[in-house]
């Protein structure tokens, strides 16, 4: 599927122009080799120099369905290059990281030091009529704060225009500034790069219009047009959503074990009702947007967001409650058995089927095991190894393991609960993803 898919963009009419993307991490890189592909010729910039050098090779240093592809063509046709230091382009697409603050507040408040520094990097290799992108997702004022330190660092490129009959005088861009949040599923970026819409909001009209029409030359999708704070809450928002309904999913599994309900079983018969969907329920939420979006608007409207705080406070409990589960579990069967039991922890990364750890409550939970001195085999399939943990294999830690924990629903442990069943017979199991339900 992925070979056809690059051979039909490489069939399209070639784009030309050059694009500048900082940070080659996972939208960066994919974001990268899609445009060389397209016809682009692709400046990738990323501070450390293992992840240049590893690129340059036509090799990727992350896991994503069809990526080594793209990038492998994308380097062998010369169009992508990776450096440590930007160059001049005629476009600029900034995708960072932007994590919290470690301060310890009940509230985390998000950092855009990495956004800053990008920012600052490209200036002194900006020119007028270029385009700047902010894609890194981002608290609302951000893009403004892009275009007010491009303002400090190249003045030339801003224009001042007195009102008539105003005192104070409007500041005008002689670059075009704007935020298009990626709004992309792990595992199925290559493809939702293209397809999925887009939103785009620049610091003013032309720049909205400048920006989507860049984002037009590879985009299947509509691109939609709107203002820079629009465009930052937009993508806020939508994973906010998704926040609050798993929210809702993880609460009535704690409610349902309580009362000694199935709630896979409730859930089924709820969802038959024509208006009703409830999601999946898991061991907490995790991922780079989901688990972290959400403070973004919290951090900066606490007494407006009361629903979205609380929600991202259910899913975070539901992190803890797992663990004081398996902890439950673990002290019983010491009790009975006079000796602590094996316990394999099945999967570390935040969803099934990529190798992605960011954020992710498998990792907290099997992180928070270990130093409590349990005995943790660590089970994940997508990844070979691991500084904290000796990655196990899943047929090896299932006939080691005394207690079976399911906490990612990746396909390797489906197709082993459909396939070999006889290997879990004698082993006490904690389903908390629903693979023994959903397989």
């Amino acid at each position: 599927m992925i070979n056809f898919y690059l051979k039909s963009i490489k069939n399209q009419p070639k784009v030309h122009g050059s694009v500048c993307v900082i940070g080659l991490g996972y939208i960066g890189l994919p974001t990268a080799a899609l445009l060389a592909n397209r016809g682009y010729n692709v400046i990738g910039v990323d501070v450390n120099k293992k992840v240049v050098d590893i690129i340059n090779s036509g090799n990727i240093h992350i896991k994503e369905s069809g990526l080594d592809t793209f990038v492998r063509a994308a380097v062998e046709s010369g169009r992508l290059k990776a450096y440590t230091e930007p160059k001049e382009a005629d476009v600029f697409i900034i995708a960072v990281p932007t994590p919290f603050h470690e301060n310890g507040y009940d509230i985390p408040t998000p950092n855009i030091d990495y956004v800053i520094s990008a920012t600052k990097s490209i200036a002194k290799y900006i020119k007028e009529g270029n385009i700047v992108i902010l894609e890194s997702t981002s608290p609302v004022g951000t893009t403004e704060k892009v275009a007010e330190i491009l303002a400090q660092e190249r003045p030339e490129l801003f224009k001042t225009v007195n009102s008539e009959g105003k005192k104070n005088a409007n500041h005008q861009s002689l670059i075009y500034i704007a935020h298009c949040p990626e709004r992309v599923l792990p595992g199925k970026i290559m493809n939702e790069l293209v397809e999925n819409d887009r939103i785009v909001g620049g610091i003013d009209k032309i720049s909205s219009q400048k920006a989507a029409s860049f984002y037009k030359t590879f985009v299947s999708g509509e691109v939609l047009i709107t203002n820079s704070k629009t465009a930052e809450l937009c993508k806020l928002v939508e994973n906010s959503f998704r926040d609050v309904n798993i929210a809702f999913a993880n609460e009535l599994s704690m409610i349902c074990d309580k009362y000694g309900i199935d709630v896979w079983e409730l859930r089924e018969l709820a969802n038959r009702h024509p208006r009703v969907n409830i999601l999946y329920p898991g061991v907490g939420v995790g991922g780079h947007c989901i688990a972290v979006d959400p403070w973004f608007i919290v951090a900066d409207a606490k007494k407006e967001a009361k629903l979205i705080k609380t929600a991202r406070e259910v899913n975070n409990y539901k992190t803890e409650w797992v663990i004081e589960k398996i902890k439950n579990e673990a002290l019983k069967f010491e009790l009975k058995n006079k000796r602590k039991p094996i316990i394999a922890c099945m999967g570390l990364a935040f969803k099934p089927d990529i190798d992605d750890l960011r954020e992710s409550p498998a990792l907290y939970i099997t992180r928070a095991l270990k130093q409590d001195n349990l005995n943790i085999l660590a089970v994940e399939p997508n990844i070979c190894e691991y500084e904290e943990f000796e990655i196990i294999d899943y047929t090896t830690a299932i006939e080691t393991a005394d207690i079976i924990v399911f906490l990612v629903a990746h396909k390797e442990f489906k197709s082993l609960i459909t396939n070999h069943q006889s290997l879990l017979t004698n082993k006490q199991i904690l389903d908390f993803c629903g693979v023994t339900k959903l397989s």
